[in-house]
């Protein structure tokens, strides 16, 4: 998830100065906080054993595998019954999916409200890749290796490729609004648009290879990096990260 606390130094969280795009995400980031595996029992309820289910589920993906992991492995991490981990998702199929829209939904969800925003182009474009990013590198798992599972061109796994694509599509058009608003002209269909996709993800990897990276600052290396790819100057770029 996204580092929400206050900076090291003692002073207000980084998103605190951000757009109210922005801020808005943050405070939905917030109140959908995973739950963490317990040893046993269920004291918090309902919707802290889906999150333990899930937690469990990634751990094991990500370390054993998925093919290698079975129900039982995965409901016995969690401290759960098989049965109850039934009751919430119908086998590994479904957690699966619903880890791998984890990745894409909070994003899907801040390009959405930056859509509707009046702030500039490239200011909207920085943000998203930035948030993006931190999403992607946040947490103790990098979930997004899981993209590369080939399990995954499945069916089952549809809504996944439909949410990935729409937010896509969100980066292809704030990239032409950019490019167009800092050049004067649009590149041919489809523009910068995938060449910034495709760095945003680029971390993914980058991840697996450097398990300690620096997220705040690849985050603003790769946010940085999107500008330059719409034909920002280093001033325009500079201007666009200002609060």
């Amino acid at each position: 998830m996204l580092r929400l606390t206050a900076d090291a130094a003692g002073g207000a969280p980084w998103w605190s100065g951000q757009g109210s795009a922005t801020r808005w995400y943050v405070r939905q980031a917030m109140a959908r906080r995973p739950g963490r595996p317990r040893a046993s029992g269920d004291p918090s309820g309902d919707r802290d054993t889906r999150q333990d289910v899930l937690a469990a589920a990634a751990a094991l993906f990500c370390t054993v595998g998925f093919t290698a992991t079975s129900t039982r492995a995965i409901a016995e991490r969690a401290g759960v019954r098989q049965a109850t981990m039934y009751h919430h998702f119908a086998g590994k199929d479904a957690l699966l999916l619903e880890l791998l829209l984890g990745t894409v939904r909070p994003s899907v969800e801040l390009a959405d409200a930056l859509a509707g925003s009046t702030e500039d182009p490239a200011r909207r474009l920085w943000t998203l890749a930035r948030a993006d990013v931190q999403l992607l590198l946040g947490g103790e798992l990098n979930l997004g290796a899981l993209y590369v599972l080939p399990e995954i061109a499945g069916e089952q796994f549809a809504a996944f490729h439909a949410l990935r694509d729409q937010l896509r599509a969100r980066y292809t058009d704030l990239a032409a609004q950019a490019e167009e608003a800092v050049t004067g002209e649009r590149s041919a269909v489809p523009g910068p648009g995938p060449l910034v996709f495709g760095l945003v993800e680029s971390v993914i990897l980058r991840r697996r290879d450097e398990p300690d990276v620096d997220l705040e600052g690849v985050a603003d290396a790769v946010a940085d990096g999107v500008l330059r790819l719409v034909g920002c100057t280093p001033a325009q770029v500079a201007a666009a990260r200002l609060p």
